[in-house]
């Protein structure tokens, strides 16, 4: 079968059909009534058709009648009425005889011409078999490797918790106590990686919640370290939000660091208080801040407390975090600030690493 005579001898709807014809886009021209009139090369290409025996057949009957799908019938037939457009419409076609089902994305549009009174839909077919096929691969691949993310970070947690664990009854069985002071702070900063693999085990995620892992990490310090939790206890005051695990580590180790030292120094025996561990933000900038309300700190004590500060983990951390360590009376008690400002701001000058103020 041939189009009609007047088809061919329509010279602008003869122009369109040689154009599809030798399009490199997957197309089809159509009539109202869904008989083919051209169909371009890499259409036929792609789906295994003779275009020469395509031409003056209907769209249903093409291949072995796996086109023949009635949603994209009544579909067509509207856009040739003018019902409607069909644009990135996704359909299954189904498999047929050797072919295997193949997902289709479709754009059919009418086409009318000034001074011509033939009506034409072109179609778009797009095979995205391979590409969704290759998307639920990578899919498969991401959700199988957070898994083995997860499971690890499980493992090392557990491991993590084990170590502490030695650390802790190896404290409790010394009699030194400057021996059981070191042990003990070993096992605090063990406890503060292994919080956040927990978290980071149980969340999936790269970020940590700041607020449920300081909370955890001063819970488990004060339950090794304070003989009595009626009369000294460690707060915690965070503002919502996530940040790195990069970033929470360092953050972990500072708050185990300075909470231990105020539990050791602050509070002579049997004395009670309170330490508060609190963070904020403010754009990009932020601050770290524990206080606590101890004996604090004489001022003629303060600068050599800073140089002894500036040679311990704090001041290492707080230099890669690109913050400044400040230690102030808290009256009573000390507090010892890490401030970090909006690097974005261009006002703001490089800080110094440790201040006494």
């Amino acid at each position: 079968m041939t189009p009609p005579p007047t088809q061919a001898s329509d010279p602008v709807t003869s122009l369109a059909d040689a154009m599809v014809v030798n399009s490199n886009t997957p197309l089809i021209m159509l009539d109202e009534d869904l008989t083919v009139i051209a169909a371009s090369l890499s259409f036929c290409r792609a789906f295994g058709l003779d275009c020469a025996v395509l031409t003056g057949s209907s769209i249903l009957e093409m291949g072995d009648g796996e086109w023949d799908v009635a949603h994209l019938k009544s579909l067509l037939r509207a856009t040739g009425s003018g019902g409607a457009t069909i644009d990135d419409y996704e359909m299954v076609l189904p498999a047929a005889k050797e072919r295997s089902e193949r997902s289709l994305k479709l754009s059919a549009h009418r086409l009318e011409y000034p001074g011509s009174q033939n009506i034409r839909l072109l179609l778009t077919v797009i095979d995205t078999t391979e590409a969704k096929t290759a998307k639920r691969e990578m899919e498969d691949l991401v959700a199988n490797n957070m898994m083995l993310m997860q499971e690890l970070q499980h493992r090392v947690a557990n491991s993590l918790q084990i170590i502490a664990s030695v650390l802790m009854q190896s404290a409790r069985r010394v009699s030194n106590d400057e021996t059981r002071s070191h042990l003990q702070m070993a096992q605090n900063r063990v406890l503060s990686i292994a919080t956040i693999q927990k978290q980071l085990s149980q969340s999936g995620a790269d970020d940590v919640e700041l607020r449920p892992y300081l909370e955890q990490l001063c819970e488990s310090i004060g339950i090794s370290m304070i003989a009595d939790p009626e009369i000294l206890t460690i707060e915690v005051d965070v503002v919502e939000g996530s940040v790195s695990s990069s970033k929470s580590v360092s953050f972990g180790l500072i708050v185990t660091e300075l909470v231990i030292n105020a539990l050791k120094h602050a509070y002579p025996v049997d004395q009670g208080g309170i330490i508060r561990v609190s963070y904020v933000t403010d754009g990009n900038a932020w601050t770290l801040e524990v206080e606590d309300d101890g004996v604090g700190m004489p001022l003629d004590d303060r600068p050599a407390a800073v140089a002894g500060l500036g040679t311990n983990i704090v001041e290492a951390l707080a230099r890669q975090l690109q913050a400044r360590v400040s230690i102030t009376d808290a009256d009573p008690g000390t507090r010892i600030t890490i401030q970090h400002e909006d690097a974005e701001n261009p006002e703001v000058e490089p800080m110094p690493t440790v201040a006494a103020l």
